[in-house]
């Protein structure tokens, strides 16, 4: 039996399981550390893509040379993640709906249902989005997205870390 390596291997057991159901939309995070996280999280996850919208930080900067910031935390997840640079989440949400994605965004609104209570039939082509740490996501992305989720918060805070609440609720869809 030939030996592979772990890379080879993770790579080869992605394509045979077709985990191309789920990608991430990162729109307008500021913190790179944020950012090197959900790198980290969707490559565990075995997201196919991650769409870093607006001013949205990536690994490496305008001159492509690598944020060490971004590393510490990703820990190489970007070396094995599909990732594009986009100006505009709006381009990129109605794409992706053209392509067949049902949209779903993490935030707290009056239209927001407990992600609990999302049940995507298996195979289903997801995009989720996630947004600025302080101000959210703005009304006119969260008017194209097809359901708004929140994670129902027990304690006096009012919400997570968006790494935190994209990993809860990454998790929670490749397990549907």
């Amino acid at each position: 039996m030939r030996r592979i390596s772990y890379a080879k291997y993770r790579i080869l057991h992605y394509i045979q399981n077709d985990h191309d159901v789920l990608i991430a939309v990162l729109h307008n995070i500021r913190s790179i550390h944020n950012v090197g996280s959900i790198f980290r999280t969707a490559d565990a996850a075995g997201i196919k893509k991650i769409y870093l919208c607006g001013f949205t930080p990536g690994p490496v900067d305008e001159l492509g040379k690598t944020r060490r910031p971004f590393i510490k935390v990703s820990l190489g997840a970007e070396k094995y993640m599909a990732w594009e640079k986009a100006r505009s989440t709006v381009r990129i949400l109605k794409k992706l709906k053209k392509d067949g994605y049902q949209i779903f965004a993490i935030e707290q609104s009056k239209n927001s249902v407990p992600y609990y209570r999302i049940k995507p039939k298996h195979k289903q082509k997801i995009a989720l989005v996630v947004g600025h740490e302080v101000k959210g996501i703005s009304p006119k992305i969260l008017s194209l997205v097809d359901k708004i989720l929140e994670i129902p918060m027990r304690g006096k805070k009012e919400s997570l870390n968006v790494a935190a609440a994209f990993g809860i609720i990454t998790f929670h869809l490749i397990h549907r």
